[in-house]
């Protein structure tokens, strides 16, 4: 993930706080360059790779033991070697591996940022891990009363296809903006209303 200019950060704080005006909901932005490191899974192939080593050579060569043992030795320490690069490791990793470890930090996220905890339980959390190709939308309890499932679902496939034009400014602002407008619609903003959660874009590494 390339790092975000600052004149990028501010655009998306501008835009989370005029979506706030309209409403008394609030939005939170998380962005992720990955939601997991996925070594594990990474080692387990480069282990797979090494047990493979030693049947075909048995049965096609005349090597000793101790050169059969040396390479597997050989393959195992290849396979590590090769799960250094991140692209690489990514593509052992199943994609459903994937959508469930980026699902479960959004749902971390929606709890670590305080958004279960506003007035009304009127928050949205809009999280993108970038590694996984991910992006989801969380409201709370308040919001899902009022506003169908399959509203954030389509909101999530705009998203995804900004990302996938390398529009992901346009797609988050995009994405802000029609948060705001459903909040607005369904929870305007109250006499008193006070803005309770910071307006900046989060930004989180891998774990």
């Amino acid at each position: 993930m390339q790092p975000f200019s600052t004149h990028e950060r501010t655009a998306i704080a501008d835009a989370i706080s005029r979506a706030e005006s309209k409403t008394s909901g609030e939005i939170v932005v998380v962005v992720a360059s990955a939601s997991g490191r996925y070594f594990g899974i990474g080692l387990m192939w480069a282990a797979l790779l090494a047990l493979t080593v030693p049947l075909p050579l048995i049965w096609l060569t005349k090597w000793p033991v101790e050169h059969i043992y040396l390479a597997q030795l050989a393959a195992f320490a290849f396979g590590v070697l090769l799960i250094q690069c991140e692209p690489v490791r990514l593509a052992l990793v199943p994609n459903g591996v994937k959508r469930a470890r980026a699902h479960d930090r959004a749902v971390e996220q929606f709890l670590v940022q305080n958004l279960h905890t506003t007035k009304g339980r009127t928050g949205v959390l809009i999280y993108v891990s970038f590694a996984e190709r991910f992006a989801e939308l969380i409201a709370d309890d308040g919001i899902y009363k009022k506003v169908p499932p399959e509203t954030w679902g389509q909101m999530v496939r705009d998203l995804t296809h900004h990302f996938g034009r390398g529009a992901r400014n346009e797609g988050l602002m995009s994405a802000i903006h029609a948060c705001g407008e459903i909040l607005a619609a369904h929870f305007p903003p109250g006499r008193h209303d006070t803005d309770e959660l910071a307006n900046h874009l989060i930004v989180l590494d891998a774990p």
